[in-house]
């Protein structure tokens, strides 16, 4: 029978053999901010893979807003279904390139863990009022190094850290620019995976609420991409993979002309959803319980939950960005809404 400390280093042999050159090898990692002793039957990537879906901000993220606020349809995606689909088509993306799936996974499963309640809106509140801004991607490491765990994080691997951080794009460049770029091809994997995944899934939860329809889509877009949701990520997974190869692997990266198509259509879901009317109204809604629970606790640091750290601000800002959107909900109709006297 294999021992324990065997089953590892089998699983490590065959990444050196099975993997390209330039894939992360879990034996080669630069390692956790705390050394540890290491896991006996798993690699290091499959044991951040782990801890990140264990923990409690991963079972969050599904009552955290995508596009839509605290959705009824039981079909409209949350963050946690969204985290899902980008790891799907990473996974996908990794293999076929020879790349290491576990690694891929870590990332994609951990990349938006720091996002706040009321996704993009209660984010753009905290940019604003929080000293020295916010980023959910710089969150979603702060998650897994210090938040998790009662204080003590996850203690992650550097590579899945580096990929959380730099997997965001927002309005700017699909593609990193200097300094952005993740140290890994799997953390360059995830980026664009989250991009596949949010443009497609956005447009279809879009489509389903009577937001847009598909003939207000720029014609060229869909003539490129696809005219259904499947064929629209096969076709940007497809390029993804091919492009990558021509170039030796070296980057991950669409082609010019997808880049182009998929920026297009990211512009047009900013432009016709997330700034529609129906959906901005309770974006502005869901702005005003993030602001105001935000200097409320403030105000009232006593009243906040034990939280490491000693700056006030932070605590307060870890605590809302950690909320998930019912319990926010509920916390400003506690604080802020006058109860009936039930007491006769």
């Amino acid at each position: 029978m294999v021992q324990g400390g065997s089953i590892r280093a089998l699983l490590e042999e065959r990444e050196e053999r099975e993997l390209r050159p330039r894939a992360a090898r879990s034996r080669h990692t630069r390692g956790r901010l705390k050394p540890e002793e290491p896991c006996p039957v798993r690699t290091a990537y499959q044991r951040d893979r782990d801890r990140i879906i264990h923990s409690k901000a991963f079972r969050r993220l599904k009552h955290k807003t995508q596009v839509f606020l605290a959705p009824e349809g039981d079909h409209y995606r949350t963050r946690l279904t969204h985290t899902l689909e980008v790891a799907q088509i990473a996974r996908t993306i990794a293999r076929a390139l020879g790349l290491n799936e576990d690694l891929t996974e870590a990332i994609a499963l951990g990349h938006d863990l720091g996002h706040t309640p009321f996704g993009h809106a209660g984010e753009a509140v905290l940019k604003e009022i929080h000293p020295g801004g916010f980023s959910h991607p710089r969150q979603s490491l702060r998650v897994v190094d210090v938040l998790e765990k009662g204080g003590e994080g996850l203690n992650l691997t550097y590579e899945v850290r580096d990929g959380i951080l730099k997997h965001s794009k927002g309005m700017g460049s699909l593609l990193p620019g200097e300094g952005e770029e993740a140290v890994t091809l799997e953390g360059q994997v995830v980026r664009l995976s989250d991009v596949i995944a949010y443009v497609n899934h956005d447009l279809d939860d879009a489509s389903r609420a009577g937001i847009v329809s598909l003939d207000r889509v720029p014609r060229g877009c869909l003539e490129i991409l696809g005219i259904t949701h499947s064929a629209r990520i096969n076709t940007m997974v497809v390029d993804v993979i091919k492009t990558s190869m021509e170039g030796g692997l070296e980057r991950i990266l669409f082609s010019p002309r997808i880049l182009d198509a998929v920026t297009e259509l990211r512009d047009f879901l900013y432009r016709e959803v997330y700034s529609n009317p129906l959906v901005y109204n309770e974006f502005v809604k869901a702005s005003k319980v993030v602001r105001e629970l935000y200097h409320h606790f403030l105000e009232h640091p006593r009243e906040l939950p034990p939280l490491p750290g000693e700056d006030k601000a932070q605590k307060v800002c870890d605590f809302i960005a950690g909320m998930t959107d019912r319990y926010a909900l509920h916390l400003y109709r506690r604080v802020f809404i006058p109860h009936p006297w039930e007491r006769f």
